[in-house]
């Protein structure tokens, strides 16, 4: 294959740290039977791409046990397939390898090994923390046709109906698709193009670009590589404009699963045509709905039992609503149980959650509450 993948796990723990103290960002479940690296790795693997690492950093059991081999992606192979790349923090004896990685730059010094190894000459680098489904096979033909050094993927997004971050790049470009500006989002109101930390990277570049980071001591990609370049070297851009989310807090991760519950976002981001997200199959059987049971515009997965009310809410894996029990705009994750007159608004509980009879816990869409997981109330 012409491209090789690398995925950050790691790199946006501490935006969401209610989810990530226990797990990276890659393994925050989502959508009832997903996980965020779903998104990525399927992207890639709809492209024809066949070697992918993952970078990971700390708390990634949960990551290994998800991935395993590889092989609900088809990359279980002999030649490339999926490589768990940890933490390396001796790769280079300088400042910023003295150190594990907090940075998207610093991230790829210490994996300077697989870059080198690397045959092919084109990358896609891919955070955790953004869920779409994007054609890259196009924007890798975009990328080789304008013989781009970076190609950065932008999504356009209303700010009145997704919260950013400092961290979001905002960016603008030419009718050529040449980039022309970068700049940190600051408060910018309305439609805003952002960067969806998908990238498409010319291997060669890289390595060069790499080298005078680690010489230099630079640690921001966006800042120190791309904004020190920009209108020196190659950067072009190509806008995605399919369903598009960025989970940075709890607040966005509830908002992100409530857009699920909407039929055309559920189409645009699980039903393109020749772009199937993948996952870890789980053989279960199905959802049991008891005489007792009203279901509303809501999404459930297989192995469920359901004796009460859901409306508007997201239930994962092996959820047990109990008799009388009233579940609203709420997302449930796996083997989450719920006794006997329960009542839940605007609640996320994590996995193996225990709530017993007559309980009343009520959040806010603005402020959802959480529960950790293993916990019992």
């Amino acid at each position: 294959m012409r491209a090789a993948g690398l995925i950050f796990s790691n790199i946006h723990d501490a935006s969401i740290p209610e989810l990530t103290s226990r797990r990276t960002m890659a393994s925050i479940p989502f959508g009832g039977r997903y996980r965020l690296i779903d998104f990525a790795l399927s992207n890639m693997v709809n492209s024809g791409i066949t070697k992918v690492g993952v970078i990971t950093h700390y708390n990634y059991q949960s990551l290994l046990d998800h991935i395993g081999n590889g092989k609900d992606w088809d990359l279980a192979r002999r030649n490339g397939g999926i490589k768990i790349l940890p933490p390396f923090i001796t790769a280079y004896d300088n400042a910023v390898a003295s150190k594990v990685y907090s940075t998207r730059l610093e991230a790829l010094m210490g994996v300077m090994n697989f870059i080198n190894h690397c045959e092919e000459e084109v990358l896609v680098l891919s955070d955790c923390d953004v869920i779409c489904n994007v054609d890259l096979s196009a924007a890798i033909d975009a990328h080789e046709k304008r013989d781009a050094d970076i190609t950065l993927i932008s999504a356009k997004v209303n700010t009145a109906a997704q919260d950013l971050d400092r961290k979001a790049q905002v960016l603008s470009y030419d009718a050529e698709g040449k980039l022309t500006d970068l700049a940190v989002y600051e408060d910018q109101q309305g439609d805003v193009e952002i960067c969806s930390d998908i990238m498409i990277v010319r291997r060669s570049y890289l390595q060069r670009m790499l080298n005078e980071a680690m010489a230099r001591g630079y640690t921001s990609f966006y800042k120190d590589i791309v904004y020190r370049n920009l209108g020196k070297d190659r950067f072009f851009v190509v806008h995605y404009d399919g369903f598009f989310a960025r989970v940075n807090s709890i607040e966005s991760y509830f908002r992100c699963s409530m857009r699920l519950l909407d039929r055309d976002s559920r189409v645009n981001l699980f039903y393109r045509r020749n772009q199937p997200i993948y996952t870890k199959v789980r053989n279960s059987a199905p959802t049991r709905y008891l005489p007792t049971a009203k279901v509303k515009n809501s999404l459930i997965a297989d192995g469920c039992v359901i004796e009460g009310t859901v409306e508007n809410s997201v239930l994962f894996r092996g959820v047990r609503v109990g008799k009388g029990t009233v579940i609203r705009n709420s997302v449930l994750m796996q083997d989450t149980y719920t006794g006997e007159n329960v009542k839940l608004g605007c609640v996320i509980t994590d996995k193996d959650v225990v709530i017993k009879d007559n309980r009343e816990l009520c959040g806010h869409e603005s402020l959802p509450f959480y529960i950790g997981k293993g916990m019992t109330v």
